[in-house]
């Protein structure tokens, strides 16, 4: 089974995000993969998603539920990707990452452009529009990549 996690800085904004669209797309593709989400660090540990994240997911139907949390050692043989929403946090993640991980670690820009999700947090809500739009391509891009099937959308 196919196991992703998406992570950010804090796990409030583009993570979180990321883990509703991605979840979203694979449901209606008839996907059985697992997705979750996390930060690199502990600011947020227990909060819900940013308000704004929350906003521009309903805004778009995208059911969107999640608390706070940071990357775990036990992360890195849980999951068979994770994806690293800037270079900063993949450069974290690298640090971290335990001499027995098995996960694919990688910028998810990688899949798409090799660009990475600006942090929209101290943007407008149009920045977190932007990034809804990237994250939406990215999850497309990744599917195809990895499961290898078209969007039946």
């Amino acid at each position: 089974m196919i196991k992703v996690l998406i992570v950010c800085l804090g796990n409030i904004c583009r993570s979180p995000m990321g883990e509703a669209i991605l979840k979203d797309i694979a449901k209606k593709r008839g996907l059985d993969i697992f997705v979750d989400s996390c930060g690199t660090g502990g600011y947020h540990i227990g909060e819900d998603p940013d308000e704004r994240t929350v906003a521009i997911c309903k805004k778009h139907n995208v059911p969107i539920s999640c608390k706070a949390r940071q990357i775990d050692t036990a992360d890195f043989t849980n999951f068979t990707h994770i994806l690293a929403a800037d270079e900063s946090n993949l450069r974290d993640l690298m640090r971290k990452r335990p001499p027995n991980a098995t996960a694919d670690i990688r910028l998810w820009g990688s899949y798409l452009d090799n660009k990475p999700i600006p942090d929209p947090y101290y943007d407008s809500l149009n920045g977190f529009e932007k990034v809804f739009q990237q994250c939406t391509r990215l999850s497309c891009v990744f599917l195809d990549s990895v499961v290898g099937e078209e969007a039946t959308e």
